[in-house]
């Protein structure tokens, strides 16, 4: 089992801290949870987190994946050779957009926190090499999700959403 990364947590906007007073706490939590899938070598690793607001993660996602507008979460992983011997490896930046985390959690009915908690979770895993491209690597994706959601006393997110695109498919 590889060691818990080292866990930095930035915070661009303070809206973050207003809404979620312990959110460095439940991002650390949430990440140290998703890296503990992490394979290979009992190796140091460090995983950045940026708490920031839409404008930032426009500008991001503008810049790196050519779409203009904010979205929930980046995840930008890191290069697994550019550790020198000895140091950290760095995994990569999860950034979150608080405006549009917050909309998302109280449009869904969900306890922001819970909603951060995940949206980490899924960044590391992007960060660990999981996508959500084709049917059968989404399905892998939440999977995992759901059962470290679980571990953290997280109710599944896709829940309801199972129960709504059932019904939108009877209709």
């Amino acid at each position: 089992m590889a060691r818990d990364p080292d866990i930095d947590v930035g915070m661009e906007d303070g809206a973050w801290l207003v809404a979620l007073p312990d959110c460095e706490d439940i991002c650390r939590r949430a990440a140290i949870a998703a890296a503990a899938l992490r394979q290979g070598p009992d190796e140091a690793a460090e995983i950045a987190l940026m708490l920031t607001d839409d404008a930032a993660v426009r500008e991001l996602n503008r810049t790196y994946r050519h779409m203009d507008k904010a979205t929930n979460v980046l995840s930008f992983p890191g290069d697994s050779d550019a550790a020198p011997q000895g140091h950290p490896r760095m995994l990569g930046d999860v950034v979150l957009a608080y405006g549009t985390v917050a909309g998302e959690a109280l449009a869904q009915g969900k306890p922001l926190a819970d909603h951060v908690t995940h949206l980490v979770v899924h960044g590391v895993l992007h960060l660990l090499g999981f996508d959500h491209e084709d049917d059968d690597e989404a399905a892998e994706m939440e999977g995992l999700e759901v059962r470290i959601l679980a571990q953290l006393g997280i109710p599944d997110p896709y829940e309801e959403a199972a129960v709504i695109r059932h019904e939108a498919v009877e209709r």
